[in-house]
């Protein structure tokens, strides 16, 4: 499938299924019913003109309200902490719980992380951050800046909900679509 190159006239944006789907909608739709809470909390933030509105970490925080999470974990890059502390201060200037966790949590030199790694220098510890997260019993995390591949090893490990709230480009200032400008 590649939807970009679509051969049957875009029927999705119709109601209409198209011959390369390969799930069965009727089970789809009935994941969406399991997921209702979720589903409808995410509809609000675009639903009745609100799309556009709201900056992410409004809708973040919108979003936690209206699932009624209360504790909101941030798993951090190191290098983003001083806006992590402003993050973390809106969000509980909300009402909200914040438990930041950075990404050298537990101090594990590189070397002991990378057997093949020449450094050691603190590593990134984005399992452990995951792992602390999940004894915090968060209800929702925020990732914020993690490394690629450092961000898929910690969503393999939370078990809370998950979003990306900043993605790291160092190229880019942390806005990758502006490789497009280019």
């Amino acid at each position: 499938m590649d939807c970009t190159n679509c051969t049957y006239d875009k029927q999705c944006r119709k109601t209409e299924t198209c011959r390369a789907t390969s799930f069965d909608v009727d089970e789809v739709v009935q994941k969406y019913s399991e997921e209702a809470a979720i589903v409808q909390a995410a509809a609000s933030l675009v639903d009745d003109g609100r799309a556009g509105t709201l900056s992410r970490l409004q809708e973040t925080i919108a979003f936690a309200q209206k699932m009624e999470y209360k504790r909101i974990g941030l798993a951090y890059c190191y290098g983003m902490e001083n806006q992590v502390k402003q993050i973390a201060g809106i969000i509980r200037s909300n009402g909200l719980n914040v438990r930041p966790v950075s990404c050298t949590v537990g101090g594990i030199p590189q070397n002991e992380v990378n057997p093949e790694s020449s450094i050691c220098n603190v590593s990134c510890n984005p399992i452990g951050q995951a792992l602390q997260l999940n004894h915090e019993n968060v209800d929702l995390v925020l990732m914020i800046g993690l490394c690629l591949g450092h961000d898929i090893l910690f969503q393999r490990e939370v078990k809370a909900d998950c979003t990306t709230l900043v993605v790291k480009d160092r190229v880019y200032n942390h806005a990758p679509l502006k490789v497009l400008e280019d």
